[in-house]
């Protein structure tokens, strides 16, 4: 199952060989927010819509080696996080991504 993390593309950093990644929110919050793919559109309106350019992380969460856990939000639906780094081999895709949302929409 492919589960997403955004960033803003000028807080990532190309992860080296075999480095893993962190977010801030793991020692803000605990977990590194993720969603699926039928979430992300939301999640890029509602988080990201000032953001130019962002990153977004495809992480196969079998190769994983963090807990993952479903938990509710506070809109209601639930969100995968991830309790931990997100070890390297599980990004199977770095997609940079340019943000064209109308603010009319807002």
């Amino acid at each position: 199952m492919l589960i997403y993390h955004v960033v803003k593309k000028c807080k990532w950093r190309l992860c080296e060989e075999g480095e893993d990644y962190e977010a801030e929110s793991l020692h803000t919050e605990g977990f590194i927010h993720c969603s699926f793919q039928f979430q992300l559109e939301d999640v890029l309106r509602r988080y990201f819509a000032d953001e130019r350019k962002v990153i977004i992380l495809h992480v196969n969460s079998f190769l994983l080696r963090s807990e993952i856990i479903v938990e509710p939000a506070t809109n209601g639906e639930f969100y995968p996080h991830v309790y931990g780094r997100i070890n390297r081999s599980a990004i199977i895709k770095v997609e940079e991504r340019t943000i064209f949302f109308d603010a009319r929409e807002f």
